[in-house]
């Protein structure tokens, strides 16, 4: 990859970061909690939800790193990689960016004892589900054919395998 198009791919990823993640996971919460608790007290359920946030967090920007030096693109579908990404988080999960966001929502719900977006979380992850069967899946399959239906075999769509995934 030349310097120029990584640059763009680190470019790309980090606005796709901002606006895509950013938003479904950043503000549409804000809008909705004003993140605000709906008690002071610490407990455990609060705890849990920061680790959660911070954990997926951390799981998306390992993603956007891996779809940027592996990929040798963005996860934006107007910029996707040039490779299939399968190092990383996606040896033993497919889907880890989807993942990341529903349990940085499900995180805050738990931090912030938040019902909303408890659903919301749920609706997110029924839409997720929805584009990877009937957009993402079928692109990919085009896009890398039996190197992608090799990966599908081995690597769960939401479940993450313990022992990672390596291609035949």
């Amino acid at each position: 990859m030349t310097e120029l198009r990584q640059c763009w791919a680190i470019l790309g990823s980090i606005v796709f970061f901002c606006v895509v993640p950013g938003s479904v996971a950043g503000a549409v919460p804000f809008m909705m909690t004003g993140w605000r608790q709906q008690s002071r007290e610490p407990e455990p359920l609060h705890l849990l939800g920061i680790v959660c946030v911070l954990v997926g967090l951390t799981s998306l920007i390992e993603s956007m790193v891996q779809f940027v030096m592996r990929g040798r693109g963005t996860p934006a579908p107007v910029a996707p990689p040039s490779n299939l990404v399968v190092t990383g988080q996606y040896r033993h999960l497919r889907n880890p960016m989807y993942v990341a966001v529903v349990l940085v929502v499900l995180g805050q719900a738990a931090w912030l004892g938040s019902m909303v977006l408890l659903v919301y979380g749920a609706i997110l992850f029924v839409l997720f589900h929805v584009w990877v069967v009937c957009y993402e899946e079928p692109t990919l399959t085009r896009q890398f054919g039996t190197s992608f239906e090799q990966y599908r075999r081995g690597v769960h769509r939401w479940w993450p395998r313990f022992k990672a995934w390596r291609a035949e």
